[in-house]
């Protein structure tokens, strides 16, 4: 979505209401659902590993149901200029609370569900003490992506863009040194950003995924521990939170770390999965994902 059609928009619903501003989402989705097979077949075969019993015109029912529940993340963006627009309940919200009062930070692992970006701006509301630092992908041609940005960042989140040409290794440096600090540091544990990140190895609806190493290895050197947070719709303008109790990503030998950050990786893959079956129309990411080929990789462990 280009940043002035936005702008427009959102003025349009100022003047007229959320039902417009709903109605010409859906639209959008509609006609990229129909003028982009490929990204369609994408969620399809997504939706085929998720519910192998159905039937083709069900994964392409749910691939509908994805492309319009997306135009949720749009509204509720609008929506969150009103503290008082959208409601949350949190679980394991004592989990990053005892975080704090130990002073250990953490790294919230984030995924493409739900809508990330409440999620993050809730959290810092629901927690005003909570220092959060937000690793987030930066493309060139995104427009509303920098309105993004600058959103987090008035809301008291520190942002580190990473360009998918390529990001500097300050950026892993600065981000122990804030775990260190007692910092959280949030990132993406479910997409890889160029094509030569070191990644890992996991199992996910019976096929072998990619994960980026970069969280877990960050946890492993800066002895932080890992919550794998999700941020799921639950009603009309109603959030839930989950926080998962810490994982601690621990090696006491170099030779140990490739397993131990393997174990960590394959546990949020886990997480991820029970996550989808529980809101499968929630699955916000349209880049192939799944190992390529029709049936499940038949290998074993990671």
């Amino acid at each position: 979505m280009k940043e002035r059609f936005y702008t427009i928009l959102t003025s349009l619903t100022d003047l007229f209401g959320t039902w417009l501003f709903a109605l010409m989402a859906r639209g959008i989705a509609a006609g990229y659902y129909i003028c982009f097979p490929g990204r369609v077949a994408v969620s399809v075969r997504f939706y085929r590993a998720l519910f192998p019993q159905r039937r083709r015109w069900y994964h392409l029912w749910c691939a509908w149901r994805q492309f319009q529940n997306f135009t949720s993340v749009y509204l509720d963006r609008y929506l969150m200029r009103d503290p008082r627009a959208i409601g949350y309940t949190f679980e394991g919200r004592e989990h990053l609370l005892r975080a704090m009062r130990e002073n250990s930070g953490g790294i919230l692992l984030m995924s493409h569900m739900g809508n990330w970006e409440v999620g993050a701006r809730l959290l810092r509301r629901d927690i005003p003490e909570l220092r959060l630092m937000l690793y987030i992908g930066r493309r060139a041609s995104d427009q509303i992506e920098r309105l993004q940005k600058q959103d987090l960042s008035a809301s008291g989140i520190r942002i580190v863009a990473v360009d998918q040409e390529g990001g500097s290794a300050f950026d892993l440096v600065e981000g122990v040194a804030f775990l260190k600090s007692g910092g959280f540091v949030s990132m993406s544990g479910d997409m890889l950003w160029r094509p030569d990140q070191r990644a890992l190895a996991a199992r996910f609806l019976g096929h072998t995924v990619q994960l980026p190493e970069a969280p877990h290895m960050m946890a492993l050197a800066a002895g932080a521990p890992l919550f794998i947070f999700f941020c799921s719709i639950k009603g009309h303008r109603q959030y839930h939170f989950c926080v998962s109790e810490p994982i601690r990503v621990r090696a006491d030998t170099r030779a140990l770390r490739r397993q131990a950050i393997s174990h960590a990786a394959q546990a949020y893959a886990g997480r991820m999965e029970t996550q989808l079956r529980r809101n499968p129309f929630e699955w916000y990411h349209f880049q192939p994902f799944l190992r390529p080929g029709g049936e499940p990789d038949d290998s074993h462990g990671i």
